[in-house]
């Protein structure tokens, strides 16, 4: 029987995990458009980085293991958008269409709250019905679709943008 999936804050002992999840999705799919897979080091500078600028790094946990990661970090680094965060959320393949996601955005929404972000940005690959249906749900809106500005697997890809604007503190 699996157990309930519950979300908590990420440690440096989930990084393994993390790296497992981000190589698979650079590997196999387009929500990342990178096409070389990183290292642990690198996991732990990402991770030190965003612990630095008091950027969260959620983990989804279920039955002691690690299925899913979510965060957040500056959307441009300028002064101006000290207060527009991008987030990723990434589940394991195996666990996808569980709602694990949706887990894992609602707690991050709650943080930026919490944290004062005033918005949150989501940029999707634009075949990805599944990903943009749940930031649909969670209340994000649509905001406008970049075509074919990245390229992975030998085609262009487009991306969709969607926002989602918390209430102010």
């Amino acid at each position: 029987m699996t157990q309930a999936v519950f979300v908590r804050p990420a440690a440096e002992a989930d990084l393994p995990a993390i790296l497992a999840i981000y190589n698979d999705a650079v590997l196999n799919t387009t929500a990342i458009w990178n096409e070389t897979p990183v290292d642990l080091d690198n996991r732990r500078v990402w991770f030190a980085g965003r612990a630095a600028r008091n950027q969260p790094v959620l983990v989804a946990e279920s039955d002691g293991e690690v299925i899913g990661y979510a965060s957040y970090g500056d959307w441009r680094a300028f002064e101006g958008f000290r207060h527009t965060m991008e987030h990723s959320v990434y589940v394991r393949s195996d666990r996808k269409g569980a709602g694990t996601g949706a887990k894992l955005m609602e707690a991050l929404i709650a943080v930026a709250a919490e944290r004062g972000v005033h918005v949150l940005i989501g940029c999707i690959e634009a075949e990805n019905a599944a990903s943009i249906r749940l930031h649909e749900k969670l209340g994000f809106r649509l905001v406008g679709r970049f075509g074919e500005v990245g390229q992975k697997f030998g085609r262009w890809l487009d991306l969709t943008c969607m926002e989602l604007r918390l209430p102010s503190a």
